[in-house]
């Protein structure tokens, strides 16, 4: 078979305003209006609604002002996972080579499906002709010789389109556009460019790696030149199962306390081991990222001898974590992000009768003790189960004052096992 790699043969495709496209769907009556998905803070906003400036994570207060005409529908959450679940079925019939990112996005690579089903823009064509035909749903497709460009082309395509970039046209593409549109530099970071003169995709391309590592740091600013330039080797993988599980809350800037810390590790840990125990699996690694108010990061990690899955254990040493490293610091730090994932992961469908983990100290979770916190887990589970996610929580879970997007929301977002 041709070696195909210089082709225009891999696809992103990319759900339109997936959200609120579903809840379109979902009540016909809603077609053509501008609405939100959400409430006090706007989860996502259909196209009718963004041309007025609302976006995902903006308040309800202010997306009103901005649209007065907007209404607010509450996310019926299962069906986003059914239908974009649909949406992925019709995408791997084209191609086994599908990497699913997101629960509404995907790369294909089309190399080997060529013969079969003619060139990649056709292949796109159906797919899309498919997908609103059988689930009801817009789609954009952008087709190029590389992931980072067909991503760029994608976000180009929309809303409901579709592009194709033939390798001799890469740069008269690219070069022209914001340089916003890249995949890693999000608004801080093209400020941070734009105060250079830098504002285009060409701009960046044509800018010293080195100088970009003094602005960016060392491992971002060079990848981010490479970028602009379509310097990605990055293949099309194959989605299976997870490596890892994880979560994140993003907050508003406060400081780093005891108090802050333990509700919203408790919610991540909750939320992390119980997906965790639901595909019978646990993890040895367990880390933790911290993002300062300044947009700095760390990460904390920790191996353990037996994995994890119980959500107080995970509590306990997610907090061990982030404090020792709070700790360490001059002054206590603000923060806005807190993160927490497993991996390392293994087979658990019941409980190990011995957890001994390898921290300073004693060890926080004995087996006799980790046994009963399974048992209560379980029980958890069992619970929500049948009467929903709301039925019954840990007191260690509960976030108090500080705003977030609903678990259900949450949970389609992060990485699926």
């Amino acid at each position: 078979m041709p070696d195909r790699r210089h082709d225009a043969t891999i696809l992103h495709a990319d759900l339109d305003a997936f959200y609120a496209s579903v809840e379109q769907l979902l009540d016909p009556s809603l077609r053509g209006l501008p609405i939100a998905v959400g409430g006090g803070v706007v989860l996502a906003a259909s196209y009718e609604a963004k041309r007025f400036g609302v976006h995902g994570g903006m308040s309800g207060r202010r997306a009103r002002e901005l649209c007065p005409g907007l209404r607010f529908v509450g996310g019926h959450f299962r069906e986003y996972q059914r239908l974009a679940d649909q949406v992925m079925t019709i995408l791997g019939d084209a191609t086994p080579h599908v990497q699913r990112i997101s629960i509404d996005e995907a790369f294909l690579d089309v190399a080997g499906s060529v013969r079969l089903f003619g060139p990649p823009a056709e292949i796109a064509s159906q797919l899309r002709r498919r997908v609103r035909d059988e689930v009801g749903l817009p789609i954009s497709i952008g087709v190029a010789r590389t992931k980072h460009l067909a991503k760029i082309a994608s976000q180009v395509a929309k809303p409901d389109g579709l592009v194709v970039v033939p390798p001799e046209e890469e740069r008269a593409f690219l070069d022209p556009l914001p340089v916003g549109l890249m995949w890693g530099v999000g608004p801080v970071t093209r400020e941070r460019l734009e105060r250079l003169g830098i504002r285009t995709i060409g701009d960046l391309a044509a800018s010293d790696p080195r100088a970009m590592g003094s602005v960016l740091g060392r491992t971002v600013g060079p990848k981010l030149v490479a970028l602009a330039a379509n310097d990605d080797p990055r293949r099309v993988r194959r989605s299976g199962r997870a490596g890892s599980v994880g979560a994140q809350s993003a907050f508003p800037a406060a400081l780093a306390t005891r108090e802050l810390v333990r509700p919203v590790l408790g919610h991540l840990a909750d939320r992390v081991a119980g997906r965790l125990r639901t595909a019978g699996r646990a993890g040895r690694t367990v880390t933790v990222r911290i993002r300062f108010a300044d947009l700095r990061s760390i990460t904390r990690s920790s191996t353990v001898a037996s994995a994890v899955s119980t959500t107080l254990t995970l509590t306990e040493m997610a907090e061990r974590l982030v404090l020792g490293a709070v700790d360490a610091m001059a002054v206590t730090p603000s923060i806005n992000l807190l993160a927490i994932s497993v991996s390392n992961l293994v087979e658990q469908p019941a409980h190990q009768t011995r957890l001994l983990l390898d921290l300073p100290g004693e060890p926080i979770a004995p087996a006799e003790a980790d046994g009963r916190r399974w048992s209560v887990d379980r029980s958890v589970d069992a619970i929500r189960a049948r009467f929903g996610r709301r039925a019954v929580g840990y007191a260690s879970a509960e976030r108090g004052g500080v705003g977030h997007a609903p678990d259900d929301f949450r949970e389609l977002a992060e990485h699926e096992l």
